[in-house]
């Protein structure tokens, strides 16, 4: 495969020259968006500006999950360690304040020794938004080069039979060696990220066999997805769907089904491929189509309580950047129109405001509700999509800058 180039930020030297900006003016880039919603975005994110700054000076890991509103801690970021970094630039993004880039480096510095780390698919989650916006807003080659090897590092875990990337589990076990998860999608960006700065077509090769293998076996005829399909590790045959943080193999976990929203608009926007545009739409159509009138997701589409069960905040934080990324793509205003009633139902229904010894930014979200673990707490990748998707509204050129939404 032949990797288009790209002037947008395609060297170091062209980051280190993408200084931030200050926040266009209101009708420039927002859209046609109502005065009062921009008002409530606004208020919103620096909201969380304020709360990340009064809790950053006391973060002593990477925030898991929140118990009793306090943040608990991973020493090496378990899966999510790239989203507190991620938040900090976010932060930065929008005060200027230097002491959000100060605090976002020497975090994301802490995640390098999971450079070589091959028991895990949730590389794109540590590295994209810690390491490659450092590099996208600093220019450091450094912070370029360990996103690199960490690609590097997610390839092994690519199974030629079956053409998809495991997710769980080290190399040796084969506990999982054929378990392919929704969230997998999530993480192809740093693989398009490794081929466009290298010119090795093999990061992006193994991403778009991945993503075509995900098309095939996750979307049902209605658009809706399971958590986990199961292939033969050794044939690359497939078995069938079933589910860990869902409800069950049939239903559809609805941060799941975000992540494929958001992930397939992504690989559109990397591989101008038109297939993985319309899965996304179809994955879109059906969660904006299952969606309660307060516009917060339940944890489970199709659990048997909805649309009354407990909600899911981080999954209408990924929907809504999904979605701010479908209406670009495809020019219906729709998914824009959606997207900012779910960005405003989370900063008027959401926020932690009425607590004073919270920690986080977004309340209301459920970890993995079959397992009884981390309901209706805070999650760290709430507040961090939060923030991206309001100033993808507000901001976008700073957004593009740290995390690129361009496209082919």
């Amino acid at each position: 495969m032949t990797i288009s180039r790209r002037t947008v930020l395609s060297t170091a030297a062209g980051a280190a020259a993408a200084c931030v900006t200050a926040a266009p003016a209101a009708g420039a880039a927002e859209g046609g968006t109502s005065a009062a919603t921009l008002r409530t975005l606004g208020a919103a994110v620096d909201y969380a500006v304020e709360k990340v700054r009064s809790v950053a000076p006391g973060v002593t890991g990477f925030p898991v999950g929140t118990k009793f509103e306090k943040w608990t801690y991973s020493p090496n970021g378990d899966w999510v360690g790239g989203f507190w970094p991620g938040t900090l630039w976010m932060a930065y993004l929008r005060s200027k304040d230097e002491s959000f880039r100060t605090w976002a480096l020497a975090s994301a510095q802490k995640l390098a020794p999971r450079q070589s780390d091959t028991s895990t698919h949730d590389l794109g989650f540590l590295f994209y938004p810690s390491w490659v916006t450092a590099w996208r807003l600093t220019g450091d080659e450094a912070w370029r080069a360990g996103a690199v090897r960490a690609a590097d590092s997610l390839i092994q875990r690519y199974n030629p039979r079956g053409h998809f990337i495991r997710a769980w589990g080290a190399l040796t076990d084969q506990a999982n060696a054929g378990r392919v998860i929704m969230d997998t999608i999530m993480n192809l960006d740093l693989l398009a990220f490794a081929s466009r700065q290298t010119g090795d077509s093999r990061y992006l090769d193994i991403a778009v066999e991945h993503a075509k293998t995900a098309q095939k076996v996750f979307p049902r005829a209605d658009g809706s997805t399971p958590h986990v399909y199961d292939f033969d590790p050794a044939s690359g045959a497939p078995i069938g769907p079933g589910t860990v943080q869902g409800y069950s193999p049939t239903s559809c976990w609805s941060r799941g089904q975000a992540w494929g929203i958001y992930g397939f608009t992504t690989m559109y926007r990397r591989t101008a491929n038109k297939e993985f545009l319309v899965t996304a739409g179809r994955l879109a159509d059906f969660a904006v189509g299952a969606l309660s009138p307060d516009h917060v997701p339940v944890w489970d589409y199709r659990a048997p309580q909805q649309p009354y069960d407990v909600k899911d905040a981080s999954a209408g934080a990924v929907m809504a950047c999904g979605l701010l990324d479908l209406a670009t793509a495809t020019g219906r205003q729709s998914y824009r129109d959606v997207a900012l009633r779910m960005l405003t139902a989370l900063s008027t229904t959401c926020l932690t405001k009425n607590s004073a010894r919270a920690e986080a930014v977004v309340a209301r979200c459920t970890r993995n509700r079959p397992a009884e673990d981390g309901v209706e707490i805070s999650l760290p990748y709430a507040d961090y999509y939060l923030m991206e998707g309001i100033l993808r509204v507000l901001q976008p050129q700073d957004v593009d800058r740290a995390v690129d939404l361009s496209a082919l």
